[in-house]
């Protein structure tokens, strides 16, 4: 099997973002990087520009496959919705070319990656230095925990399908009919 799959680590001061290119049973690091966003004030004005970021990303590497990183619950119930609207535009980038999205919490993508499911983002980025051969670690660990999210993707194989996944808004409606607005 070869695919490239989009890892995505939603967030809206930093989203970070990893791809990598499955051969067979072996992975390589193409890239990764963040999109900072901690200069714009406005909540709408980041969205637009995670869905700008996502889509150009999509139409440069043209992946197969995308996985996100899944809002986490929280405390505080403003940042929760702000989470989740980053994660929803990053998502609908990726509807809107027709991309399987897989979704992964936090704890499944750190266990995926580590084999602990409480690991640190620092001991997630060392793993994945010699999972996929980072050269240099990012000055940003948002960019390894996309990269986390891609790589615990491809660590789930044929047991993907048992994660969210979409692959198009019709399914996503029919698995979410509480999300829309009567």
């Amino acid at each position: 099997m070869e695919r490239i799959i989009l890892g995505i680590d939603p967030g809206t001061n930093i989203m970070g973002y990893g791809l990598i290119h499955q051969n067979g049973n072996t992975i390589r690091l193409i890239t990764m990087g963040i999109l900072k966003l901690g200069s714009y004030d406005n909540h709408a004005l980041k969205l637009k520009k995670i869905f700008e970021r996502t889509l150009g990303i999509i139409e440069e590497y043209n992946p197969d496959e995308m996985a996100l990183e899944a809002p986490f619950f929280g405390k505080n119930v403003q940042s929760m919705l702000k989470l989740g609207r980053a994660q929803g535009v990053a998502m609908a980038a990726g509807l809107y070319k027709d991309i399987p999205i897989f979704e992964y919490s936090p704890k499944k993508i750190k266990q995926s990656v580590t084999g602990n499911g409480n690991a640190s983002k620092e001991q997630v980025a060392a793993m994945l230095s010699s999972i996929v051969k980072i050269d240099k670690s990012p000055k940003y660990l948002d960019a390894t925990d996309g990269l986390a999210a891609a790589v615990c993707h491809y660590f789930q194989g044929s047991n993907a399908k048992t994660s969210t996944s979409y692959s198009g808004w019709k399914s996503f409606i029919q698995d979410n009919p509480d999300r829309l607005k009567k």
